[in-house]
């Protein structure tokens, strides 16, 4: 179903990619001699660059002494995992190519080259974009919202679902939060065989817990003057037969 929408309004790429870094609890570390899993390990510079706490005798401390200043030597690897449980729950990927340095007992890595990887396709992030972006500021919060939004208040969910076109909704058996930032929400409407991604925008963009509460009264007051989706309304019969 060609129900994977052009949003209206949705982060670019470099604040998407910023998030995804801010919101990472672990990462992977592709350099010569191997890969390594770093879990709680990292933490993220205003202009983007990644530190990373490593064992003294990890293989990328003697990579990033050995290593031309400058090239390419590691990959980092981390991955967006929608926080509700959904059928392909791998949002994103981002991928930075670069160096290490050490940096006061840690590593520090710069990036030269920048890719997120995105359901729609992959994009190179221009690094200028990069440094200068600043993570969605609803980026660390989102696992809290949307487990609590699918968990307490399913009822809300399928109120959300009025404002779905309805040719969206035809086949769906489940709908779940799959998203939220400060442009709107996301929702996954999942079919016996397939899936698809349904944006929601917010009239103004949130930049706070609050604003965002308004945005979404305000898309559940909108909902409420809808009428119920006929898809979802047979779903509704068909499980209480």
């Amino acid at each position: 179903m060609g129900d994977r929408h052009t949003w209206t309004a949705a982060p670019a790429a470099a604040e998407r990619a910023r998030s995804v870094l801010a919101a990472a609890w672990s990462c992977a570390v592709t350099a010569e001699g191997g890969r390594e899993e770093f879990v709680g390990a990292h933490t993220v510079t205003e202009d983007g660059r990644v530190n990373l706490r490593v064992p003294e005798d990890s293989t990328l401390v003697a990579a990033a002494i050995c290593a031309p200043r400058g090239e390419p030597s590691a990959v980092l690897e981390f991955a967006d995992v929608a926080p509700v449980p959904v059928r392909g729950r791998i949002r994103a990927r981002l991928w930075l190519a670069g160096w290490f340095a050490p940096k006061d007992g840690d590593l520090e890595f710069r990036p030269t080259r920048i890719v997120l990887r995105e359901p729609s396709g992959a994009v190179v992030v221009d690094l200028d974009d990069f440094a200068a972006a600043a993570p969605d500021p609803l980026a660390t919060a989102e696992p809290r919202l949307l487990t609590h939004l699918a968990d307490a208040h399913p009822d809300a969910v399928e109120r959300l679902t009025r404002l779905v076109p309805h040719d969206s909704l035809h086949g769906a058996v489940r709908v779940q939060p799959l998203a939220v930032d400060r442009h709107g929400l996301t929702l996954r409407v999942e079919r016996a065989r397939t899936d698809g991604d349904v944006r929601l925008t917010f009239h103004e963009p949130a930049d706070d817990m609050a604003q965002l509460t308004e945005r979404m009264h305000v898309l559940l007051s909108q909902a409420s003057a809808a009428s119920c989706p006929r898809a979802l309304q047979r779903q509704r019969a068909d499980g209480d037969g």
